[in-house]
């Protein structure tokens, strides 16, 4: 008889020729090729998957332009200049990256690559998300480094399905858990089969898990991963994302991810970055293993540019209700050693020490948020910034500048900032500004329960 192919891995990263045998023993049929959006999401085509092995994988495909240029509902909207009714709203390629090829175990049958967008003549197309990144991290590599990334993001469960959500109009949904359970084993057990659910098929899809535990408002919880280099890990973070909203579909239940659902605490998504040079040694940590002069300018750096790369932390509307003295979120431009009350929290020491962003909530694009850091840091090793001194006590009332209260404050922000032209070029500047625009124009036209509720008797 003849020899059977040793079957492939389950994980990422699989192979063309893994995917193929398991294509031809009729175990994948489906192949995913998705790329994130300026909101996060991920977006593209399911092919049949002896078609992504002829075709797709060596060709690519295309995708409309468009979907850099909507709003959240995927609505056509004035104002950008790669995509239009003047430009015909014309394709771009996609193509898929074959080292994030991987199976996606709640799918069954299924495999998923993500890929890079680009215009027919080659060229990049410059306000990808991921795009974005790789400019930065090209930044790295000049100086012979790479960012390490780690990715820590909250959500919320809720026993009833998304249908019911939506048809509720999103209130008086049924937390899973009534109470705080912080740490609280008791309170995580009455959801861990979702929990399990969610770690042990990330796991089947190439990713790290570490951890998991409860958070403070009811029904929140945290899933942890393993960090890597930076791409590895955005990469990973919206195959999340968008897996676990599946996973808890397929349950029953709900999960949002949205910065603020309610007057309790915020959904984050705190981001470690650390950086490593070609021999893998640290580049932040002096001789010691504390806080060297490189951490010293790129700390420097991260806190001269964060009000003004606000808008890559926090995208949206509901993003800066977050920002509330005692959430946890920070409102304060500061800096501190294992201070969660800073927006910036050092932490680690050698080749663990590492800065924590705390300004992102869960619906940051983690891309976006990860090229604003690298930037920042470069910005403040370039011009050898220094920082202020630590905060070591409460930085909500610390004599320090204030994050930005509003997207409208972010935007202006972001508008007037020479860093962010020089640093991502005009033409990404003007589409993420007009991104805020268009979240702005929608919130300011809409009327809210909150209004009718105060004005519709009694005003």
């Amino acid at each position: 008889m003849p020899d059977r192919p040793t079957p492939p891995p389950t994980g990422a990263p699989l192979s063309l020729e893994a995917l193929r045998i398991l294509v031809e023993s009729g175990e994948v049929h489906t192949v995913v090729l998705a790329f994130t959006d300026m909101q996060g999401r991920l977006q593209g085509k399911r092919f049949a998957a002896r078609f992504f092995l002829d075709e797709v994988a060596r060709h690519g495909s295309e995708g409309c332009a468009y979907l850099l240029a909507v709003d959240v509902d995927l609505n056509t909207v004035d104002g950008y200049r790669m995509a239009s009714w003047e430009t015909g709203y014309g394709d771009f390629a996609m193509h898929p990256d074959l080292g994030t090829l991987r199976r996606i175990p709640w799918q069954p049958g299924t495999a998923l690559a993500t890929a890079d967008l680009a215009w027919h003549d080659g060229t990049p197309v410059h306000a990808s998300p991921r795009q974005i990144l790789r400019r930065q991290l090209d930044r790295l590599a000049e100086r012979g480094w790479h960012a390490q990334v780690g990715t820590e993001l909250e959500f919320i469960v809720f026993r009833d399905t998304y249908e019911t959500a939506w048809e509720r109009g999103y209130r008086g949904l049924t937390p899973a858990n009534q109470y705080n359970v912080d740490y609280s084993l008791l309170g995580t057990a009455r959801v861990e089969p979702l929990l399990a659910r969610i770690r042990n098929e990330m796991g089947g899809a190439g990713m790290t898990v570490e951890s998991a535990k409860g958070e403070c408002n009811l029904g929140q919880h945290e899933i942890a991963f393993r960090y890597a280099d930076a791409l590895t890990t955005c990469d990973q973070h919206s195959v999340y994302k968008t897996g676990a909203k599946e996973i808890a579909a397929q349950e029953g239940m709900a999960l949002t991810f949205m910065a603020k659902y309610d007057e309790r605490e915020g959904n984050s998504c705190h981001i470690h970055l650390s950086l490593r040079d070609d021999r893998d040694d640290p580049v932040l940590a002096g001789p010691d293993g504390d806080i060297g002069d490189t951490m010293r300018h790129f700390l420097a750096g991260q806190l001269a540019a964060l009000r003004e790369f606000s808008l890559l932390y926090a995208p949206n509307i509901n993003s800066y209700k977050r920002f509330r003295p005692g959430s946890f979120a920070p409102t304060a431009v500061a800096w501190g050693r294992d201070n969660r009350t800073c927006a910036l929290r050092v932490v680690g020491h050698g080749p663990s020490l590492r800065v924590e962003n705390r300004v992102p909530g869960g619906d940051v694009n983690p891309y976006l948020a990860v090229a604003g850091m690298i930037a920042a840091g470069l910005h403040g090793i370039e011009h050898r910034l220094e920082p202020p001194e630590p905060c070591t006590g409460n930085a909500y009332t610390a004599d320090c500048a204030r994050m930005p209260a509003t997207l409208r404050e972010a935007a202006e922000l972001w508008r007037g900032s020479a860093l962010a032209k020089d640093t991502f070029g005009e033409d990404v500047m003007e589409h993420y500004l007009t991104m805020a625009r268009v979240e702005q124009d929608a919130h300011d036209t809409a009327v809210t329960d909150w209004e009718r509720y105060r004005s519709f008797e009694r005003m």
